[in-house]
């Protein structure tokens, strides 16, 4: 795999950037199916799935994969295997509100090995190789420097998918927003991590998310010198979702004491 790792990169960066003109198109979703009543699908979702599942089947026929559109079967994390969100940021898309990326991880022996996010509204392309650094086209990025929680901006997500968390994370919520700067919520897990890990926010919480929200956005934040963990600092799984936290890593423990 490392002998393959550096045209992986090139390749899969370019069908990421290739998939997500599907996305950015204003007229491409055509139809929307309900998963549940907070869960849903459009034709972009699965298109975009679709192309990404043969291009890389095609450059590389033994890595497994996952992705969300589709039923996935038990994998053996020990070989190499794609985990792709196809459209992080479904019902910003529905609503043509322009914040959705192209997420997709390689991951290898339990450990994301290269993570590739791409934004096709604003043209940024974020990308990590495990002990290379973060990038965002091209160009290094860092998490920021602050380390005073009153200083940070932070993003939250809203647990539409778990509705029964709904208390815990707005207490959560509030309880933040009185510690810090300010707070936003884009309603993208992907795009929130690289914004961690380019200095733009200081911290990211969320406590439902399932592996293909956050594998790339996971490696992005530790290249750039940020920390990704479970709220109660446990590591994050690959095999199944559950909550995160994300931050420049001088914020990570401030940011616990406060989610408890």
């Amino acid at each position: 795999m490392n002998d393959q790792i550096v045209t992986l990169e090139e390749q899969a960066v370019q069908a990421v950037r290739e998939a997500g003109a599907l996305l950015a198109d204003p007229a491409a979703v055509r139809s929307i199916r309900a998963k549940s009543k907070t869960d849903y699908v459009t034709n972009v979702d699965v298109a975009v799935q679709e192309f990404l599942r043969e291009r890389l089947a095609a450059l590389a026929p033994d890595i497994q994969f996952m992705g969300e559109e589709q039923d996935n079967r038990p994998l053996d994390w020990s070989r190499p295997c794609w985990i792709l969100d196809p459209v992080d940021g479904t019902t910003n898309l529905i609503h043509r509100f322009r914040h959705s990326a192209v997420s997709l991880a390689l991951a290898e022996g339990g450990q994301i090995r290269l993570g590739v996010v791409y934004n096709p509204y604003s043209g940024e392309c974020f990308t990590a190789r495990r002990g290379l650094g973060a990038f965002c086209n091209g160009s290094p990025i860092r998490v920021s420097g602050t380390d005073r929680l009153g200083d940070s901006l932070l993003s939250v997500g809203t647990v539409p998918g778990c509705r029964e968390l709904a208390d815990t994370a707005f207490r959560q919520m509030r309880d933040l927003y009185d510690a810090c700067q300010d707070i936003r919520r884009t309603g993208c897990a992907s795009l929130d991590l690289c914004w961690v890990a380019c200095g733009r926010l200081e911290g990211y919480v969320e406590l439902s998310l399932q592996p293909w929200d956050y594998a790339a956005g996971l490696l992005l934040v530790e290249e750039a010198g940020g920390r990704v963990t479970a709220p109660d600092g446990s590591p994050l799984s690959l095999c199944q979702g559950g909550p995160l936290l994300a931050t420049n890593g001088r914020l990570h423990t401030a940011m616990q004491s406060l989610l408890k």
